[in-house]
């Protein structure tokens, strides 16, 4: 297999100078060594590569067609090693990382055990709602919800999230708990309008066209989560966010799910970075991370 793969690389050093000599000169070796190297090439291929003469050395029209592909091969031999290389680095350098507003709510609870694995990695952390060039703007990796619009970047499943409809105890127990989906129609409704779009968010709730068409009486529309979030602790309505937002209100009483066997729809994360023929170690490192920790509780 070695002296298959010298004879080859003789032969497309060879290719590449048109000369012995000039071959030589590139492998360290004697030209003579090299001629050795293809002819024995060429005797266990059984066909000729190279017109010989006195002066010069040219491709056979085999010959040219078997060094695009030997070229071809030892590029992405050397890329294989390369990547090799690379993956063995120690991560390290400022990755920059841009997650929606709400993101510190899934990120926070593991970024510390992720900077005290990998301390030589600066983070620089990015929060918003708006759509990012990951390209033009300089991003490593970029976490968004929804589907995948830039088929440019590579992307890998982070998990997936779900929706609740959740209020206070306060409102509650002021206005009634809904018992059905119908029961919506009558109590104040928090509504998230999508900065990015304009649209408002659709409630999810059932695949019964009558219940989608629920008429909702909006108390508030909000554009900003946290604001949401906020709104529906104090007791303006009735809110419709991801569980993970509500979770912590949730856990300490601030609010309570309604309707749980109805609220079915489920988000998903990705995480997004820049196409390239090799992954740094620290986007490599922070996307397993990602991968493993965020949202296994689902």
């Amino acid at each position: 297999m070695r002296d298959n793969l010298s004879g080859v690389i003789a032969f497309v050093k060879t290719a590449e100078a048109l000369s012995f000599i000039g071959a030589a000169r590139a492998m360290g070796i004697s030209a003579s060594a090299v001629g050795k190297k293809v002819a024995k090439l060429e005797a266990e291929l059984n066909v000729r590569l190279l017109h010989r003469s006195t002066r010069k050395v040219s491709l056979t029209a085999e010959g040219q067609l078997f060094y695009e592909r030997s070229r071809k091969i030892l590029d992405d031999l050397q890329d294989a090693r390369s990547m090799l290389s690379h993956a063995m680095q120690a991560p390290r350098g400022k990755l920059r990382v841009s997650l929606p507003t709400i993101g510190y709510r899934f990120l926070f609870a593991h970024m510390l055990a992720f900077r005290q694995a990998y301390p030589e990695i600066e983070l620089e952390l990015d929060f918003n709602d708006h759509l990012v060039d990951v390209i033009e703007e300089g991003f490593d990796v970029v976490i968004r919800s929804g589907g995948l619009a830039d088929s440019t970047l590579m992307a890998r499943k982070l998990g997936p999230f779900r929706f609740v409809l959740c209020a206070a105890p306060a409102y509650l127990r002021a206005h009634g708990r809904p018992a059905t989906l119908s029961d919506l129609e009558h109590h104040q409704c928090l509504r998230y309008r999508f900065a990015t779009t304009g649209k408002i968010m659709d409630w999810t709730l059932s695949a019964n066209s009558a219940i989608t068409q629920l008429r909702l009486p909006t108390a508030l529309t909000l554009n900003n989560m946290e604001a949401m979030l906020r709104a529906a602790i104090d007791g303006h309505g009735i809110a419709y966010v991801p569980d993970f937002l509500a979770s912590e209100a949730l856990a300490q009483a601030q609010l309570e799910t309604v309707l749980d066997g109805h609220c079915d729809d489920q988000g998903q994360f990705w995480a997004l970075w820049p196409s390239s023929r090799h992954l740094s170690p620290k986007i490599r490192v922070f996307v397993d991370f990602a991968a493993e920790r965020l949202f296994t509780h689902l």
